[in-house]
């Protein structure tokens, strides 16, 4: 398997040092930008893998590189911010990043997050796991390869989500039909998100709701119980007593 080449966007060129040193030693193979436009010069012939994006750039936010690779192309995005601000982290997964990790983050743990983005996008260093160990888990229309981390509609076709927007499906689809609090799924999200405020729990349920609702303002799988929580409906058609 070739090393998975991953982009590190960083105006700080200790910083990006760093990340180069720790990449390469954990077989990956890091490609430094100090800019945006180093990153957009460079992009047109490097095929990347992930990209690591620092939030405060000096030229203009990360942000807006997020935005424009999201509309163009599905690069794995793991934001990288040195201020622990709520605001950028939610902007940050409403415009689709992978994962968040908080400056200074420990080296181990972001080669995690790393591994862990890659193989949702079967770009894994282990190479794909296709074959008869399929674990798929249905609900209406879709269906979830639970191995390989995808999301399926009726037609095969891969609904991309993001990790984090993955994780809460995996964590409803292992509770079906149980109604669970907010402070629950907070306590389940928060353990390796960084500490996520209140409203991203709302966040990730609006953006999985338009991936996986017929109709995303009358959810049938995913549904609010009003002052108790979250529930996940496998049958729909149970579900409407």
């Amino acid at each position: 398997m070739s090393r998975p080449k991953i982009g590190i966007v960083d105006d700080e060129a200790a910083m990006r040092d760093a990340l180069v040193a720790l990449l390469a030693e954990n077989q990956f193979d890091p490609v430094p930008f100090a800019n945006i436009a180093e990153y957009r010069a460079a992009v047109a012939n490097t095929a990347l893998d992930l990209v690591l994006i620092d939030l405060q750039l000096r030229d203009e936010s990360g942000l807006t590189l997020a935005m424009d690779i999201r509309r163009t192309q599905d690069l794995p995005i793991v934001m990288l911010t040195g201020r622990g601000d709520e605001t950028d982290k939610i902007v940050g997964l409403e415009i689709g990043a992978d994962d968040y990790v908080l400056k200074p983050f420990n080296p181990r743990e972001l080669v995690a997050r790393i591994r862990a983005v890659l193989r949702r996008y079967g770009k894994s260093q282990d190479g794909p796991t296709m074959g008869a160990n399929q674990t798929r888990a249905s609900f209406g229309r879709l269906a979830v390869d639970q191995k390989q981390r995808i999301l399926f509609d009726e037609a095969d076709n891969e609904i991309s989500l993001t990790n984090a927007e993955y994780r809460l499906l995996d964590y409803f689809l292992k509770r079906p039909n149980e109604i669970i609090p907010r402070v629950e799924l907070l306590a389940e999200l928060g353990n390796d998100l960084t500490k996520y405020v209140d409203r991203t729990v709302d966040v990730l349920i609006l953006r999985l709701r338009r991936k996986i609702e017929e109709n995303p303002s009358k959810p049938v799988h995913l549904q609010t119980r009003r002052g108790q929580g979250y529930i996940f409906v496998i049958d729909a058609a149970r579900g409407h007593h």
